[in-house]
């Protein structure tokens, strides 16, 4: 073993955050749709700080005036709902009107649609399948397609960067039984590649991120469940089994957005934690009690 080196099996202490790279994404305009909390939020200022013009979509006006607080010139806002179907199209048009140009997007909007009936296949409802494609799959379809069609009329180059899951490849049938969402991260992926493959000679990128559990408003019922910290601290292992925070995506969203990426297309990234390549240790089944 080499002198200072940590013995087999013990863990590194690790204290390190990547600064984002300055002017990265200077004078780009980008729209993020649902940009207004969580995991777009955060993005939409590590793009701010990076030097992008944006355009924030948010469903709520409460947390857009918020947003648009914490970003001040860098940002414009729209209310909507992304699974509307003139949001994305509005999104657009607001960016090439107030900056002239669109050179990116990142598709953030969805969520988990268990209080809608998603859960495992045989209980969930057509109401469950439905709303969560939609506000997963075709509000992301609607946002990419308005993007792509600006792109191709502007006859530029452009990043269009979509949020998938871990789910999407990487099921956790103890705790996260929602078959419709994940049926909706996986065709996000087939979408992605396949727009990937066809506007490559266009100069027009598609990439996807896909976090493993982060700590985020929408994932309150797993953050607060003891059981499913105990399980993901051995499913996403490093810095000692933490959740996510929503800054651990910010240096690969403004990777994919910039220009460092300009050769990268059709790219799924896993920011999981160790997620996709790791076990994960879950509980004992307790025997049930003999009488």
């Amino acid at each position: 073993m080499k002198p200072g080196a940590a013995p087999l099996g013990k863990p590194l202490a690790l204290d390190y955050h990547a600064p984002m790279p300055a002017g990265a994404l200077e004078g780009k305009s980008i729209v993020v749709v649902g940009g207004t909390t969580g995991l777009g939020l955060s993005a939409a200022k590590a793009c701010a700080a990076a030097g992008a013009r944006l355009v924030i979509v948010g469903r709520s006006s409460q947390s857009l005036r918020s947003a648009l607080e914490v970003l001040g010139n860098a940002a414009r806002g729209l209310e909507g709902d992304a699974a509307g179907s003139t949001t994305a199209d509005r999104a657009v048009e607001e960016a090439v009107r107030v900056y002239g140009r669109l050179d990116g997007l990142y598709h953030v909007a969805g969520g988990s649609g268990r209080s809608l009936g998603d859960g495992p296949l045989h209980e969930t409802s057509d109401d469950g399948w439905q709303g969560t494609l939609d506000w997963n799959l075709s509000s992301l379809f609607r946002s990419n397609r308005a993007a792509a069609r600006q792109l191709l009329l502007q006859q530029s180059p452009g990043s269009i960067l979509n949020m998938g899951s871990v789910l999407g490849f990487a099921p956790s049938p103890a705790h996260f039984a929602t078959h419709a969402y994940a049926a909706a991260k996986s065709a996000v992926i087939g979408l992605t590649r396949a727009a990937a493959a066809y506007y490559a000679p266009h100069g027009i990128r598609f990439n996807v991120l896909a976090p493993g559990l982060v700590e985020t408003p929408m994932a309150r019922r797993a953050a607060s469940d003891p059981e499913i910290l105990e399980f993901a601290a051995t499913k996403q292992p490093l810095e000692h089994g933490r959740l996510g925070q929503p800054d651990d995506l910010d240096g690969a969203v403004v990777y994919f957005l910039s220009d460092a990426s300009k050769w990268v297309t059709g790219q799924v990234l896993a920011v999981d934690g160790g997620w996709s390549v790791c076990e994960g240790q879950h509980r004992p089944a307790k025997e049930p009690r003999r009488t």
